[in-house]
């Protein structure tokens, strides 16, 4: 963005942004754009965030369970949390085949949006989901969230999420909890791609996914 979209965006004026534009420039959290006529995010706040001791726990904890299953059944996977009304891709381990698709850490998304965060949201505790509803009832409207609840509601019955993409057609969305006792932490999610000569089906595919959340959910435990 430009410094004048964005005081239009925050309905402020330019020379009141420009000493924090300058600020955030020289500290390395925004930098020119490519075409040089607005500003990026930089990595920084993604690479703070990931310095976190739970985020290297979980990160460390993760990867080698997640490295496994994506060989086990030839597709990508990444690992999801939670960023106030977002999901944001915190890992991802490639489809080690020929072909497949993969979703970039970093990437984020509306939270009601998103397969991954209907399992993040599905299994929260009661007053963790209220805080979470009121703020997504700033940026919704009535109706979907209440599609997006009742969707939650079956997702926790079940024990995970399958979908298909409303992002990119072709691809089935498989997602499972990563737990720390009664709270969702992350979800491990694969974009399945159905193509031919498979090593698994999709139903086993699934069964495999929700068993890694489950090895991840358990070693975070033993690491406390």
């Amino acid at each position: 963005m430009t410094p004048s979209q964005m005081a239009l965006k925050l309905n402020r004026s330019v020379s009141e942004l420009f000493r924090m534009i300058l600020t955030l420039e020289a500290r390395g959290y925004i930098a020119q754009a490519g075409d040089q006529q607005g500003f990026d995010l930089t990595n920084k706040l993604f690479a703070l965030g990931s310095a976190r001791s739970q985020v290297t726990t979980l990160l460390e904890t993760a990867l080698p369970i997640m490295n496994e299953l994506t060989r086990e059944i030839d597709q990508s996977c990444h690992l999801v949390v939670a960023a106030a009304d977002h999901i944001v891709v915190i890992a991802r381990v490639e489809n080690p085949g020929l072909l497949g698709f993969s979703v970039r850490p970093g990437f984020r998304k509306n939270l009601v949006e998103a397969i991954s965060g209907l399992t993040l949201f599905a299994f929260q505790p009661e007053n963790t989901r209220n805080e979470w509803l009121a703020r997504f009832r700033l940026s919704n409207d009535a109706g979907r969230l209440e599609r997006f609840v009742s969707q939650a509601d079956a997702v926790r019955a079940l024990g995970f999420a399958q979908a298909g993409s409303d992002f990119v057609q072709g691809i089935t969305d498989l997602s499972a909890p990563i737990m720390a006792g009664t709270i969702c932490i992350a979800a491990l999610t694969v974009p399945f791609v159905q193509r031919q000569e498979l090593p698994r089906s999709m139903a086993e595919s699934l069964n495999r996914v929700c068993i890694s959340a489950r090895r991840i959910s358990e070693s975070m435990i033993e690491k406390g």
